[in-house]
């Protein structure tokens, strides 16, 4: 059904083709790729993109000694196709198959993991001096979605970069035309032009012969950028030091050999400014790129994907909050970068235009941007994933924390979040937000939890953050009405003996259901800062051992809380710290990767009752 592509199994085979033979291949990596991620799920129309990109990267470039560095990972299938894991693709993001993104350990290919974005031209501009230092002809390459062009990183990497004269290549893979229009003929032709060794050996010689003559050189500089800026947008990289290509039809494979052929002839830095087309070559993800950016388990031939939970996500519980809350309060504005759908806030976007900012993948930018609309008198709301939020520490603490600011942070994906894998779980919020002076930190435990809290978080006019996992909750329902929750106060779910499960969050379910066979107290303690010390005491006072369980790295985590808050009352109790192990954690279900940390009721039950936690 492939014969082309299943005569591929490392580039080198790729690279004995004759160029004729590339459209073909072109057009069979797209069928394997949509039979492939129908079956797993996974990112689609961003992949389906960067098809004839990737073919003529690999035709061109002497991988893997030539180091392609990709930016996100969203565009790497074709890449992970023709570098040997083919077959790898039916386990995808599963538990012990490959990953969604690039991954060291995985292959040699993959010169750079990568799960968040903005880090790929850094990451090469090191390779190229790396090749340098070494005096080595070893080419570097990045490859950066426009969308990751908007962080801050991406721009410190560039103003680097262009001041070096390392043989750096940066390729803008332009795929939601949000940048240029005008590719055609002409584009491909001077994209040709400017891309060969002859009209950058008359531009050097040219720079030599004028030298001497200052005013001419200078006049004949700016000729060359108004000439290059009349037909290309590159004026800008130009001025960071690149040599600024394109742009260039980013699906035809003749156009893009010879230029990708022609750079690797350069020196210097070089950008190169390809336009591509998301959901390329299936028309249901060409109709909605954003649907299907990334899908679950789907049926190829009507594009539809059944829904994994009929219950409301968490997601959705915020978004819901998100609309209501606006509605009843005009200084309300909603942040995100860059997650608009990911973070549920399309219909607040579409309903509040005016409060509504998308700031694009730019983390540190959202919060100090939210810090400047609280210092105004706007009470702002940022959505955004625990994994993200990393990336933002510095002005959480310094931008916001110390000045004491009413920011709301709705923090999505805490915890493990399944196929995405390490680079996306969040796996540390707890106990890097905890540690932070001025921070309120709620977990809620079911649906209308998560509602009660955000609106006790916007309620409370100090920085706060409401941090809540992937997917849905165990079904609660969900009272439209919106109270304040008691300040730092959990409550007690079940009475029980000898032992007292200390829930936080997520956990408090697994927790109740290990509690039945164990006859143990559980308290829902809600609040990681500040911690309701009243209800730790006393449970510490009545119980033989207390659990704490969070899905959250046990150092420094709510666990860590309680102790502090043990050691500092001079209590001394049996205590045992359940939650994410000291490793990160690769990919697979959910359900499962929690077992396997001994966080479901089974695993807890094992752990609390071994003969070293509780005597007979």
């Amino acid at each position: 059904m492939h014969p082309l592509l299943n005569s591929i199994n490392l580039p080198d085979d790729l690279r004995k083709l004759e160029r004729a033979q590339l459209p073909q291949l072109a057009d069979e990596l797209r069928r394997f790729m949509i039979e492939s991620v129908s079956k797993t799920g996974g990112h689609l129309s961003s992949n389906l993109g960067t098809v004839e990109l990737t073919i003529a990267l690999h035709y061109i470039y002497n991988t893997p000694d030539d180091r392609l560095v990709w930016d996100v990972g969203h565009q790497t299938y074709t890449h992970k196709i023709l570098t040997g894991r083919r077959e790898a693709m039916g386990r995808l993001r599963m538990a012990g198959g490959i990953a969604g993104f690039p991954k060291r350990e995985e292959s040699p290919y993959d010169a750079f993991g990568t799960g968040h974005s903005s880090t790929s031209i850094s990451a090469a501009l090191g390779m190229a001096v790396a090749a340098q230092l070494e005096g080595s002809e070893r080419h570097a390459v990045a490859i950066i979605g426009d969308g990751a062009l908007t962080g801050g990183m991406a721009f410190e990497a560039l103003n680097n970069a262009g001041a070096m004269d390392a043989n750096l290549l940066v390729i803008l893979n332009d795929n939601d035309m949000s940048i240029s229009q005008p590719v055609g003929a002409l584009n491909n032709y001077l994209a040709k032009l400017m891309s060969g060794r002859f009209y950058a050996a008359m531009r050097r010689g040219s720079e030599k012969m004028l030298k001497g003559m200052p005013p001419v050189l200078e006049f004949a500089k700016r000729a060359e950028e108004h000439v290059k800026g009349m037909v290309t947008p590159g004026t800008l990289f130009e001025e960071f030091g690149f040599n600024y290509i394109g742009p260039i039809d980013g699906h035809d494979l003749d156009v893009l050999v010879d230029t990708l052929d022609n750079i690797r002839r350069l020196t210097g830095p070089q950008f190169l400014h390809v336009v591509t087309q998301k959901g390329k070559g299936y028309a249901h993800a060409e109709q909605d790129s954003v649907l299907y950016h990334g899908v679950s388990k789907f049926d190829p031939v009507n594009g539809i994907s059944a829904k994994p939970c009929t219950r409301p996500s968490y997601t959705e519980v915020f978004g819901e909050w998100l609309c209501d809350m606006a509605a009843q309060d005009e200084r309300l504005v909603g942040i995100t970068p860059a997650m608009c759908e990911g973070s549920g806030m399309a219909e607040f976007a579409e309903r509040f235009s005016a409060r509504y900012f998308d700031v694009g993948i730019a983390e540190q930018h959202a919060l100090t941007f939210a810090a400047g609309l609280a210092c105004d008198g706007y009470k702002p709301v940022v959505a955004i994933y625990s994994t993200f939020l990393q990336r933002a520490y510095d002005q959480l603490i310094h931008d916001i924390a110390i000045q004491n600011l009413p920011v709301v942070l709705a923090i999505d994906r805490g915890g493990l979040v399944g196929a995405d894998g390490a680079t996306h779980a969040g796996s540390f919020d707890l106990s890097y937000l905890r540690c932070i002076p001025n921070v309120t930190v709620m977990a809620p435990a079911d649906e209308d939890e998560c509602r009660q809290m955000l609106y006790t978080a916007f309620q409370l006019g100090t920085p706060s953050a409401v941090r809540y996992p992937r997917g849905c909750g165990p079904g609660a329902a969900v009272n439209q009405e919106m109270r304040v929750l008691p300040l730092g106060k959990g409550e007690l779910r079940r009475a029980g003996r000898r032992v007292a499960i200390l829930a936080f969050g997520s956990m408090l379910a697994p927790a109740l259901a290990a509690a039945e066979q164990l006859d143990a107290t559980v308290a829902n303690m809600r609040f990681v800062k500040p911690l309701d010390a009243e209800l730790v005491l006393r449970l510490a006072r009545e119980h033989e051992l207390l659990v704490t369980v969070e899905e959250n790295a046990v150092q420094g985590g709510a666990g860590s809380a309680v102790a502090e808050c043990l050691q500092q009352h001079g209590v001394a109790v049996p205590l045992l710290h359940l939650g994410l192990p000291d490793c990160f954690i690769e990919q697979g279900e959910h359900a499962q990767m929690l077992a396997d940390c001994g966080l479901d009721a089974a695993g807890m039950v094992k752990t609390i009752t071994a003969p070293t936690h509780l005597s007979k």
